[in-house]
């Protein structure tokens, strides 16, 4: 639709913002009209009303049985923060409102919430400085990854690469390669599950711009040496970037800034109750040491001397916007309800009882399944079908199982150093009594494999639809289907 505004005035920084919002023409360019009436079904509203209702209750998450997908934290999220983020004062805010004009304080209350968030961060992760832009993990990573480079290029240091070990999130590899950099891989020690530090000194140098670790890592491991290892990095200047997509099993107990991390990202939406899923929505704050505090992006929230809040634009170092104004505001407001809400020693509790949860199911299925590092385990657990492999079963056998039980999968085939891998986060949430519905399916399962491993194979049979061929769909892939906007 074209939208042509009667006038304009000037806004800041030269922007032309429009007078008014009501259009001087709503008429739609005579190229872009249909030439003949789309050809819309006509319902009446039961049949309308009855078919999503339908598809509601097909759906699955967290409010309706247990989510035990590893690594992305499904904890059910409580309905508090939901009623208290859709509060008019919050929900109804433009953007484009003013920060504070002739006494208007509309937006005073959202940015006072923001920059205490800020600030709770910063406690909670050991930073100096946050910025809440970033939309998602993987956005967080980038943007931490941007920074370096800006640092790196104001030192006129000459960087090329970031070592990243094997059994990180996809996403690691993928943020540093959009950022310039060569990613090198650093591998997993054997014995241990964690970085192998020889390899780390034999592959870093000169030409390493950083180090990416999440830790615990994708094994739900704790690497204990994080110390030597941010020590040895900066031994050349590399800077060590923190993944905090598994945060919710240390809060409390371990800061990454006390580690001496340069850089961290923190998934909102994942550690502090937030729904998500299905791509969205997210927020992935990144916290900096004060060496890069002046390359964090634009705006930043600042607090004025006369106690009032305001965006400040005005960082010439900073590598410049990354998002669009405050798009998730709404999933920091839910995470500010929830840290308030909980308090310090019910973050500990958070992070204690997700522990305790993983390791209980991990030690209530070690007999039935491969546990390729068995030591304690921080929020998540991976087993491995290797044991099932030999009567012909898979780890995709064994989630389509579950399905048939009632739950729905754990990851699978992840991390990829461990074959036929199962990654199961049960988070904080769940009760002793879910945990052993889960684990005696589980064990059903495993019992099935050996006795019956044909009917694993048909999985699932309570579903509508059948066991998809994801051969047949990968080859399907290029089908297209045309589209005529004239019929």
């Amino acid at each position: 639709m074209s939208i042509i505004f009667k006038k304009s005035v000037p806004g800041r920084r030269g922007v032309r913002l429009p007078k008014c919002d009501v259009p001087a023409s709503t008429e739609i360019p005579e190229k872009y009209r249909r030439l003949s009436d789309a050809p819309l079904v006509e319902l009446s509203e039961i049949d309308v009303v009855r078919h999503f209702t339908e598809l509601s209750l097909k759906n699955y998450g967290v409010d309706t049985n247990f989510y035990p997908l590893g690594s992305c934290t499904m904890k059910y999220n409580p309905k508090v923060t939901e009623k208290l983020a859709g509060m008019e004062g919050f929900a109804s805010l433009h953007p484009l409102l003013p920060q504070l004009r002739h006494g208007d304080l509309l937006t005073q209350g959202a940015l006072a919430a923001l920059y205490d968030l800020e600030h709770l961060l910063r406690e909670i992760c050991g930073m100096d400085a946050f910025t809440l832009q970033p939309m998602a993990g993987a956005h967080g990573e980038l943007t931490a990854m941007m920074i370096f480079a800006a640092y790196h290029n104001k030192k006129g240091n000459k960087k090329s690469e970031v070592l990243i070990p094997d059994e990180s999130h996809g996403t690691n590899p993928s943020s540093a390669a959009i950022a310039g950099y060569e990613v090198k891989p650093v591998p997993t020690n054997r014995e241990t599950g964690a970085l192998d530090l020889e390899a780390l000194r034999q592959k870093i140098g000169e030409q390493t711009a950083a180090l990416m670790l999440t830790n615990p890592n994708t094994l739900g491991i704790f690497n204990s040496d994080v110390d030597k290892i941010t020590e040895i990095a900066h031994k050349y200047d590399a800077q060590v970037y923190y993944d905090g997509a598994n945060l919710n099993a240390v809060l409390g107990k371990f800061r990454p800034g006390d580690a001496d991390f340069d850089a961290v990202h923190v998934n909102l939406h994942k550690t502090f109750g937030t729904p998500h899923g299905g791509g969205g929505p997210g927020s992935g704050p990144v916290g900096v040491k004060k060496h890069l505090v002046d390359f964090l992006p634009i705006s930043r929230i600042v607090k004025r001397d006369d106690a009032t809040y305001a965006l400040d634009y005005n960082y010439p170092d900073s590598i410049g916007y990354i998002a669009p104004f405050y798009g998730n505001f709404s999933v920091c407001l839910k995470a500010y309800i929830y840290i308030l809400l909980l308090g310090a020693e019910g973050l500990i509790e958070v992070s204690e009882n997700a522990v305790l949860n993983a390791n209980y199911i991990l030690h209530s299925l070690k007999k039935e399944y491969d546990v390729p590092y068995l030591r304690t385990c921080m929020h998540e657990c991976v087993l491995s079908a290797k044991k099932q492999v030999e009567n012909g079963v898979h780890a995709l056998d064994i989630a389509k199982a579950l399905i048939d039980r009632g739950f729905h999968p754990p990851t699978t085939y992840f991390p990829l150093i461990v074959k036929e891998a199962l990654m199961i986060e049960p988070t904080e949430t769940e009760s002793k009594e879910t945990l052993d519905a889960f684990i005696s399916a589980m064990k059903d399962i495993a019992e099935k494999a050996a006795s019956n491993p044909d009917e694993l194979h048909k999985a699932p049979v309570t579903t509508p639809v059948s066991r998809l061929d994801e051969t047949l769909a990968v080859k399907s892939m290029n089908l297209v289907f045309p589209l005529d906007v004239n019929e």
